[in-house]
């Protein structure tokens, strides 16, 4: 852990305190083993777990430096990244966790537990329904995602829940600022506006990765997001 506390530290200023440690000790733990009875996360090994998991989480903060999000919703969440670690650094944080697979959903409720983290909502879902939902429809400050879908079809899974003046930050690889520049129509349709990429380097991690922020200057007309599926079938 004393090089994950390094690297939070000299690439993204964030000071892991031993609280914050002991927290993603345990995370760490019950992630290995459920893994081994439901496959919840392709990446199996402690480094990389540190690496591609909780120093990519972090890497979040580059968007929002000392101003963290009040109301955070992390939409197809899988084992709780980028939403848990967040969490962790940010304890007032009220954090949202969307996630479609109904065991993925149960081990973060279960994290959520183990970590007594409060003012945290897990919740067994698709995008397209949530986005419809008069309670979280345009509710939250910021909107993340992780690898969950193309910047096109992404934009109107997370649009939707943003309120105006609100961000929304995907989390990409390196098609990142391709995908950006193609989804720009989308994204003004659903009342976003590309606002900036973010190059982010991992430590032993050769691909380029982006952070893609969008500002959210408009309503998202009713009719977004589409029925489950149509999104992803007929991209804006």
């Amino acid at each position: 852990m004393e090089n994950l506390a390094r690297d939070a530290l000299s690439l993204f200023n964030i000071h892991l305190t031993g609280r914050h440690v002991m927290a993603l000790v345990t995370y760490e733990r019950e992630l290995m083993e459920w893994n081994q009875k439901f496959n919840l996360t392709a990446i199996r090994d402690v480094e990389s777990i540190r690496t591609k998991h909780f120093l990519d989480s972090f890497s979040c903060v580059q968007a929002w430096k000392a101003n963290p999000p009040r109301r955070l919703v992390d939409v197809g969440t899988g084992a709780g990244f980028p939403g848990i670690p967040l969490k962790i650094l940010y304890p007032a944080m009220q954090v949202t966790l969307v996630e479609s697979v109904g065991k993925k959903a149960m081990f973060c409720q279960h994290i959520v537990s183990k970590l007594g983290l409060e003012g945290v909502n897990v919740i067994q879902s698709r995008a397209e329904s949530i986005g419809q939902k008069p309670e979280h429809r345009e509710a939250y400050d910021w909107v993340v995602a992780r690898a969950v879908a193309n910047l096109t079809v992404l934009s109107e899974y997370l649009l939707p829940l943003v309120k105006v003046g609100g961000t929304m930050l995907a989390q990409k690889g390196e098609s990142g600022p391709a995908e950006a520049q193609s989804a720009e129509q989308a994204m003004m349709l659903l009342g976003g506006k590309l606002k900036q990429l973010i190059p982010v380097n991992l430590p032993g991690v050769a691909d380029d990765r982006y952070l893609v922020l969008v500002d959210k200057v408009a309503a998202t007309p009713p009719k977004y997001p589409r029925n489950a599926g149509m999104p992803a079938k007929m991209p804006l």
